[in-house]
């Protein structure tokens, strides 16, 4: 198939960026970051500079596929990362607009690469359990109800991928802080530091510079992992909850 493409090209995070023209033919059995491949082995055999896109395992785990895909972060499959998009989802003679997340708390590096490094510090702020629990143990030694097993697991899904927030209106990465909160508190190990757990992380969220929840609900649509928006509502009562309790 014979596509044109429309792509994003960026020097730097201070330069002026525009959408370059490009065409390539691809298999509709591709990936749509093989594609991508394609069209860059393409530029290099022709001396011409490559268009630069993040990947890493390509198989919808690891959330650093950030392409906005005709509007859409991650493309128009619902629940489905970029490196897990194929081509046989597109037609012959098709016009693809790829771009990166837009949101001020990712600043594009080149291209298509955005700096997503926000997510990592929220993780830092308190995304995790240092009480001491001992060695490891057996996994039914501690009793957990089989919906809240299911709720924290459904919340650790979370790649951290960042299409919440390039799909908010207010850039809001309140999803995935939620989901990072969310998983570890429903689990008995976590429950120790909760109240501390919300409160760093949500203050270190918008100290990042992200918005508020825009209550459009297009994050929990655009994310490839469908989590959630009940976990938004469970992680603001706790951070009341924790507020109110510090006073």
């Amino acid at each position: 198939m014979k596509l044109k493409l429309k792509i994003w090209k960026q020097k730097n995070q201070t330069a002026e960026g525009k959408f370059h023209d490009y065409n390539v033919e691809a298999d509709e059995h591709m990936s749509f970051l093989e594609m991508l491949d394609v069209l860059n082995e393409g530029l290099l055999e022709n001396q011409q500079e490559p268009v630069a896109f993040d990947h890493d395992c390509r198989e919808g785990i690891c959330g650093t596929c950030s392409l906005v895909i005709n509007g859409r972060p991650h493309g128009p499959m619902q629940g489905t990362t970029a490196c897990q998009l194929h081509m046989r989802h597109f037609k012959d003679g098709d016009t693809i607009t790829i771009e990166p997340w837009r949101a001020n708390a990712f600043p594009i590096v080149k291209d298509l690469v955005t700096d997503r490094s926000a997510f990592d510090r929220i993780i830092q702020s308190g995304g995790f359990v240092s009480v001491n629990t001992g060695q490891a143990m057996d996994g039914n030694a501690i009793p957990i109800e089989k919906d809240v097993a299911g709720e924290a697991f459904e919340a650790a899904t979370c790649i951290g991928c960042g299409a919440c927030v390039a799909a908010c209106p207010n850039g809001s990465a309140m999803l995935f802080t939620s989901a990072k909160i969310n998983h570890l508190d429903l689990l008995p190990q976590g429950k120790v530091e909760s109240s501390k757990r919300v409160v760093k992380m949500v203050e270190k969220m918008d100290e990042e510079g992200f918005g508020n929840c825009s209550n459009v609900g297009a994050c929990h649509v655009e994310c490839p992992k469908e989590i959630k928006l009940e976990n938004i509502a469970r992680m603001n009562r706790k951070y009341f909850a924790a507020k109110l309790s510090a006073k």
